[in-house]
């Protein structure tokens, strides 16, 4: 499933967000590249504590300063250096640009306003000469909430999971973005929910030409709607390349371990396979490849040595020593 463009809209170029705390500074995100091109959805794929959030949240400079920092590297959306940009700007790219979807509907709703009136609250800020009140109908009616008009002035705890979803993803889509971020937004619902959301989101990228970044834990969800992943572990982009190949052939022990996690239909019922052990401390990263103490392929080289990234094939990237074997 290749992308329908080639232009490149936005490019991480080895940034590092860091927070400064009591007990030393934890690297969340290490020296992270990827990039995301027009009309593409890209996902970033890993375990909670990765730093996949944090990815996420300095793409539009979303991290609380102090503690966070960020300490290097470059974020550019269409040419401009996200990380450079003056208040003005970076409050224009904010929901008119780049739009946030998270994992928890009911914790982002404010309980006190009608839905109708949280998602025309977008409008008034980035397009305040659009008729409002047709534009919420419509974009309620974009994302599949049955009854807007009767929707329109309920209050968020009168909705169901589901539906709190969709609201904030009509909410996301208020200002027609170009590239729309997706935190897990599918970990607070039921399966036959989060199926339907997935669902939605492929067609909306398909149907409005934005961008996604899916951000998720889980590698069954991608499968069908990204073009490329991500594979985050520590603070770093451990394996990155076209889904199809990635799926298929998994070159790094996390990518392998997190596919076996996967619950599957087909086969005999038995234990699903997990990654012994637990995502390192941030603040006291392992010496060698941070992965090491989990590793099934772990030799002494990869305790001492910070492996490199290696291309396997074309657009095919792999952080690890033995991925060859």
């Amino acid at each position: 499933m290749p992308p329908e463009s080639d232009n490149v809209l936005l490019s991480v170029e080895d940034l590092h967000t860091h927070f400064l705390m009591r007990g030393g500074v934890a690297r969340a995100v290490d020296g992270v590249s990827f990039s995301i091109r027009e009309r593409e959805t890209v996902a970033l794929v890993g375990e909670s504590g990765c730093g996949k959030s944090v990815t996420a949240l300095s793409l539009a400079r979303l991290v609380p300063q102090p503690p966070g920092h960020y300490a290097g590297g470059r974020i550019l959306f269409r040419g401009r250096d996200i990380l450079r940009m003056g208040e003005k700007e970076l409050g224009q790219l904010r929901g008119r640009d780049i739009s946030y979807v998270f994992q928890e509907p009911a914790e982002s709703l404010n309980p006190v306003f009608t839905v109708g009136y949280q998602i025309e609250e977008a409008l008034r800020l980035h397009r305040p000469d659009a008729p409002r009140r047709e534009e919420v109908l419509r974009l309620m009616t974009l994302v599949g909430l049955p009854d807007p008009e009767q929707r329109m002035s309920a209050y968020p705890h009168q909705l169901s999971g589901g539906m709190q979803q969709r609201a904030m993803i009509a909410m996301a889509l208020a200002c027609n973005p170009a590239l729309l971020v997706a935190d897990e937004p599918t970990t607070a619902l039921d399966v036959t929910i989060q199926a339907q959301i997935m669902e939605l989101l492929g067609s909306l990228q398909q149907r409005l030409g934005m961008a996604v970044l899916l951000i998720t834990h889980n590698l069954g969800l991608v499968a069908d709607v990204a073009h490329r992943i991500n594979v985050m572990y520590a603070g770093r982009i451990v394996e990155s390349g076209p889904t199809e190949r990635v799926l298929r052939n998994p070159r790094h022990p996390y990518t392998r371990g997190l596919l076996d996690a996967v619950p599957r239909i087909e086969g005999t019922a038995g234990r699903l396979k997990g990654i012994e052990g637990t995502v390192p401390n941030p603040r006291s990263l392992p010496a060698g490849c941070a992965f090491h103490p989990r590793c099934f392929k772990c030799q002494a080289r990869c305790r001492t040595e910070e492996p490199g990234v290696e291309k396997c094939e074309e657009e095919h990237e792999v952080r690890c020593h033995f991925w060859r074997t």
